[in-house]
């Protein structure tokens, strides 16, 4: 929207690298200064793809960008006990979302589109959707299927945001379906979580336009993509077996599941079986130990 907003009646034949520049200092709320991956995936490739597109359609010549150089990032993933600490110190409602996100290597956004129907405990399976239509189909292992049993709702979505009002907590009927463009949806109840679990972070600190006083918020070097990677890291340290966890985790190709081979020291491996067999070793919000 931003970028139409921007553009305008902009014909496509007039785009050029001068366009993207001038887009990123209007657009980016970092302007020229922002990041080289903020302005590839914010301004670049949205802007390629139509300019692919209105070339097949024969209005304008293939676009020729000049190419944006991204540092290559840090696979980050979670040791059993950080990824403990992290249950443990996480919103009663997310405790259950964080262990099936590591247990079974679901990206957020197909696990926050789950529904019950698509769940069968006894058998230990899920299905889960790409935004393709296509569908999956996931094992849960017993640590995992344990938690999902504690969620008393088991209509419509299986993970559901909790919503706070005079009269205590309530939950909504599902978190806001962003049609998969975006994340965010658990972003505070992230951070908080990462926070008292005493994972590394820095805090961000800033006026908000039109007040006074500044606001901080803690930043988590984790985010919550990379339960997937610490699934993947987790899931070679067992098995062993890149072929079995491309298939297992949904990769297109075998080389990107390479990065996973050298990340989890083999040490780990009884307590990766441990807590995906039994889940994290806490004890849940009202219950006795």
């Amino acid at each position: 929207d931003r970028l139409v907003e921007y553009f305008g009646d902009t014909k496509l034949s007039d785009f050029n690298n001068a366009s993207l520049r001038a887009a990123s200092a209007d657009i980016l709320r970092d302007g020229e200064s922002a990041s080289p991956a903020t302005k590839k995936r914010t301004v670049r490739t949205p802007l390629q793809a139509i300019l692919e597109f209105g070339a097949i359609q024969g209005w304008c010549d293939r676009p020729a960008f000049a190419a944006i150089s991204v540092q290559t990032s840090v696979t980050r993933f979670l040791l059993p006990e950080q990824a403990t600490d992290l249950v443990e110190h996480a919103a009663p409602h997310l405790q259950p979302l964080f262990i099936f996100l590591i247990g079974t290597g679901c990206r957020l956004s197909e696990a926050l589109d789950l529904q019950w129907k698509d769940v069968d405990l006894y058998g230990c399976r899920a299905v889960v959707w790409q935004k393709q239509g296509r569908q999956r189909h996931i094992d849960l292992p017993p640590g995992v299927v344990k938690w999902l049993y504690r969620i008393a709702d088991t209509e419509g979505y299986v993970f559901r945001p909790a919503i706070k009002t005079r009269r205590g907590i309530t939950f909504g009927e599902r978190y806001h379906d962003t049609g998969r463009q975006y994340g965010g949806q658990i972003k505070n109840g992230w951070s908080g979580a990462c926070s008292r679990a005493g994972l590394p972070g820095r805090i961000r600190e800033w006026v908000p336009k039109g007040a006074k006083k500044a606001k901080t918020v803690f930043v988590p070097e984790f985010t919550p993509h990379d339960l997937r990677h610490t699934w993947a890291s987790w899931h070679y340290c067992v098995h062993k077996d890149l072929l079995r966890l491309k298939s297992d985790g949904d990769w297109s190709n075998i080389n990107t599941v390479t990065i996973y081979a050298k990340l989890m020291p083999p040490v780990y491996r009884e307590d990766i079986i441990r807590w995906w067999g039994t889940g994290p070793a806490i004890v849940p919000e009202g219950e006795n130990p």
